[in-house]
């Protein structure tokens, strides 16, 4: 059985709901000042409509969502966000994980786990239960693992972290997985791993994810927040590589990766996961949306 999953990320949904002032307190001020300064015209929701029809034409049998759908963690973009999230599938159909943006103050921490619940908790939860990290769904011959880097942070600082129990967690259910022999697909924000991003904006605790998966292994890893495709591999067990995929922003017009999201085909057999990837998304020189190549996820 070959099973197709889609990933994109960071679409930055706008137009950015109207801040109260005193919604602009501490660090959401220097992210309105940055959205109002040119943020707001390279996030397109126009393209952006565009890469979720095109995404939706290749029937894909799941959908993974690796974060920053809102932009200040205003109130009132959680509304907009989950409408958004809607648009892709039902939760069944659909993979939650956040990012920075959708965590980007303490007081949208409560908003947050209630407004995505549906797309980012275990198989079987309670419907009221809210979201849970590190959840698992299996999906025909695949797991899902979905983690949650997202912390607030101070101005000008788009770190991540998973923390012990976090890490400990996805040990297990790693471990629990691998036993029921299935292809594990790890879905993250922040690369997670040491060389994915500069300290200021990366994963905190990488080194920590890079052993646990040296310990446990995956057969994919997938994350979002730098706004362009990439492929590292990591060290899994026996020698092992493991690739770590970045997509580029769902949304973004301009720059060296414009928007894009990309496509797995995965065939698990005897325990052994085959996996071919591919892009799609803004073609060069123009506005259309075609194929863009494939994804080197072998070494």
């Amino acid at each position: 059985m070959t099973f197709l999953l889609a990933h994109l990320t960071d679409p930055h949904i706008g137009p950015l709901p109207r801040p109260r002032r005193r919604d602009l307190m501490g660090k959401r001020i220097t992210g309105y000042l940055n959205w109002k300064s040119g943020r707001d015209r390279v996030h397109d929701m126009d393209v952006l409509g565009r890469i979720v029809a095109d995404l939706k034409a290749q029937s894909p049998d799941h959908i993974a969502m690796t974060g920053d759908i809102l932009n200040i963690g205003l109130q009132a973009e959680f509304p907009q966000a989950r409408a958004w999230l809607e648009t892709l599938g039902a939760p069944g159909d659909v993979s939650f994980t956040p990012g920075n943006h959708d965590a980007y103050v303490k007081s949208s921490l409560a908003a947050l786990a209630r407004t995505f619940a549906p797309y980012a908790r275990d198989d079987g939860a309670p419907d009221h239960s809210e979201a849970h990290y590190p959840y698992v769904r299996v999906r025909g011959p695949v797991a899902i693992v979905g983690l949650s880097s997202a912390v607030p942070t101070a101005p000008f600082i788009a770190s991540g972290s998973l923390g012990e129990r976090q890490i400990a967690a996805l040990a297990q259910r790693l471990a629990e997985t691998r036993e029921q022999g299935l292809a594990r697909v790890v879905l993250i924000h922040h690369p997670p791993i040491r060389v994915g991003a500069p300290a200021a904006r990366g994963l905190i605790d990488a080194r920590a994810f890079e052993a646990t998966l040296a310990a446990q292994g995956a057969d994919l890893v997938l994350h979002g927040h730098n706004h362009r495709a990439s492929v590292h591999f990591i060290a899994g067990p026996n020698g092992a590589a493991i690739p770590v995929v970045g997509a580029a922003s769902a949304s973004l017009t301009r720059g060296r990766s414009r928007a894009a999201y990309h496509l797995f085909s995965i065939e698990q057999t005897n325990g052994a996961a085959r996996i071919l990837g591919h892009a799609r998304g803004l073609m060069p020189g123009t506005n259309d949306i075609g194929d863009l190549g494939p994804l080197t996820v072998t070494p």
